[in-house]
């Protein structure tokens, strides 16, 4: 094995960092009630409204996605109150899992892992089993690399004037092309470890005119994650409790590049990545999981037949110190995921392909190098043109 061996995080979430917002950080010494904060949490709080593609309030939290999700929750409804939740892996899950914390009964609408929900399934509960409060679903199933329609969902649930959409869109955001605002997407969670490419510690809620409505008439208890009153304070700049300030920093100078190479160039950069990524497989003699819908965020692959996926993890990182992410749950041992989201280019993309075709090699899997590693470069080629 080699003596020298660099890190490369090729994991949907931490991503690798963007250097310039790690430096601000590094040198920021800010108090957060002061008007030098106050000003780089405007210039932030304009700017998320980019980055989630709406005229809405964002909200921040400092907390991981799942505290605006678990807000999204307790924010809406109240008891006796029903949600359907769409799922199709751990992520949608995670739904059910909030639900029942809170004594929702939520009624399930699951697709099998590697396809996207049904969307004629969810008009049908809507039409026959409500009435429902919430519908809560993933843009991109991180956990298997599949994407939802969820614009032709937004405009089911805009016929219902009392249910919300909440999407999270923790990786579909910066991925995905998401419009909030045109698609009734009404609640749409984010968080910063992701497309951002800042680490771990910030969540995001967008938040639409017709979800405050209903927002105000819940009855659930919060007290942290309460949405109504972290948009009073917003709208001073300033945070209900201790924000996380190194980390508003960074967010302030992740987005600000962002905007300099557009939030419509980000997109198309983890299109790209993530079509390259699905041609190598298949010409490497891999299926990539999803059967339909792919996401942008991050390819699922299924290793070789009778190989367990973790051996792959295992030799890419021994071998390249390349991490990338095995299957979750009962999918652990069938699939590897590599991911396209925030600071990723097209030099990654060979590099993480060409280590593949080795370690494909040294576990018996014969391919012709350079094969995958061609069928990237031909993606590029033709997006690039």
């Amino acid at each position: 094995m080699p003596a020298l061996l660099k890190e490369r995080l090729f994991t949907p979430g931490p991503t690798p960092l963007l250097m310039e917002a790690q430096a601000r950080a590094l040198t920021a010494t800010l108090h957060h009630r002061t008007e030098a904060f106050r000003q780089i949490m405007r210039e932030t709080l304009e700017n998320l409204k980019y980055y989630f593609n709406t005229k809405n309030d964002v909200l921040i939290f400092a907390s991981s996605g799942t505290g605006a999700m678990e807000g999204a929750v307790s924010n809406l409804l109240s008891p006796g109150d029903r949600a359907l939740v769409g799922t199709a892996g751990k992520f949608g899950e995670r739904w059910l899992e909030l639900a029942k914390v809170y004594g929702i009964e939520a009624v399930k609408v699951e697709a099998p892992y590697g396809e996207p929900i049904s969307v004629e399934e969810i008009k049908n509960q809507l039409t026959t089993n409500g009435p429902f409060r919430a519908v809560y679903v993933q843009a991109t199933e991180t956990s298997t690399a599949v994407s939802h329609d969820v614009k032709a969902l937004g405009a089911i649930v805009a016929q219902y004037p009392e249910t919300c959409l909440v999407v999270d869109a923790i990786t579909g955001l910066g991925t995905t092309d998401l419009r909030p605002d045109e698609w009734g997407l009404d609640i749409v969670i984010g968080g910063s470890q992701k497309a951002l490419m800042i680490p771990p510690g910030l969540a995001f809620a967008s938040v639409n005119e017709k979800a405050w409505g209903l927002i105000q008439k819940s009855k659930l208890p919060r007290y942290y994650f309460d949405y109504a009153k972290e948009r009073k304070n917003l709208a001073k700049a300033e945070s209900s409790y201790t924000p996380a300030t190194t980390l508003v920093v960074s967010l302030h100078a992740a987005l600000n590049y962002i905007r300099s190479i557009s939030l419509e160039g980000l997109v198309a950069n983890a299109a790209m990545l993530a079509e390259a990524t699905r041609a190598a497989a298949n010409a490497l003699g891999l299926k990539p999981f999803a059967k339909s819908s792919p996401a942008n965020a991050v390819t699922a692959i299924c290793p070789p037949e009778g190989v367990d996926s973790g051996v792959i993890v295992k030799e890419l990182r021994t071998r390249f110190g390349a991490i990338v992410a095995n299957g979750q749950g009962t999918m652990k041992g069938k699939i590897f995921r590599v991911a396209h989201l925030g600071y990723y280019d097209a030099a990654d993309v060979f590099a993480i392909v060409a280590a593949l075709e080795i370690v494909l090699q040294k576990i018996g899997h014969k391919v012709e190098l350079g094969s995958g590693v061609r069928a990237a470069q031909e993606v590029y080629l033709r997006r690039s043109a």
